[in-house]
């Protein structure tokens, strides 16, 4: 059987548990846990190692997702999950601009490890507070309008939403001819 990695990688609270568990079709596998820090501040759980679902197409053919711990202090996790990935999505909570920086970071550190295809994310646009996608790019880094990866606003609720950002990512992959 063949499968695809993909990673689902993001800031704290950028909604990378809730985008694989709306389309998994096995119950995900998390190692969430009670924040001791301030993540506590922002949600009841926080993943410390690992998220994993699973989506099947076929008998022959199945996708594995992997969500990575949003803190820093985790990165050996990041490091272990991107360098089998075949593509990744970087969710950014696109109101909490505070975050950037955090997001800019994780970028970064999955591009040294994995020349693979990659989207981003935005969650929370419906928040009167949410950035605009230019303005993401821009403190994402992305300065050059040629040099920008796909960007679509996500739902992690709505498995509508996810399941169009998987497709989407899917189709980059395959366009790119990496697999």
């Amino acid at each position: 059987m063949e499968y695809m990695c993909l990673v689902v990688t993001g800031t704290v609270g950028a909604g990378k548990t809730t985008f694989i568990r709306s389309v998994s079709e096995i119950e995900v596998v998390d190692t969430d846990v009670r924040p001791t820090d301030e993540t506590a501040h922002l949600k009841n759980s926080t993943t410390v190692g690992f998220d994993f679902g699973r989506l099947q197409f076929d008998p022959e053919m199945a996708l594995h997702l992997y969500g990575t711990p949003g803190q820093s202090r985790f990165d050996f996790m990041w490091d272990i999950l991107i360098r089998k990935a075949h593509a990744y999505i970087l969710l950014v909570a696109a109101h909490r601009p505070q975050e950037f920086r955090q997001a800019r970071q994780i970028l970064s550190f999955m591009n040294q490890r994995a020349n693979i295809p990659m989207i981003i994310g935005l969650t929370h646009t419906d928040d009167p507070e949410a950035w605009s996608e230019e303005d993401v790019f821009v403190a994402l880094g992305y300065v050059d309008e040629n040099k920008r990866p796909p960007i679509l606003k996500v739902n992690p609720t709505k498995k509508e939403s996810v399941a169009q950002a998987v497709i989407y990512l899917v189709e980059h992959l395959m366009a790119t001819c990496v697999v």
